[in-house]
């Protein structure tokens, strides 16, 4: 088990895969879009 290994973390981050042992980081969207005072319902 190691860098040659697929099933590890230190595997993945060798061959530069994802995977359940190595999940990609998901952006989190700003609160500030969220809360944005432009952002407000359009009037039909």
């Amino acid at each position: 088990m190691g860098k040659g290994d697929k099933k590890t973390k230190r595997g993945k981050i060798n061959r530069g895969t994802f995977g359940t042992r190595r999940p990609r980081i998901k952006k989190r969207r700003s609160i500030e879009n969220k809360i944005a005072i432009d952002n407000k319902a359009q009037p039909k």
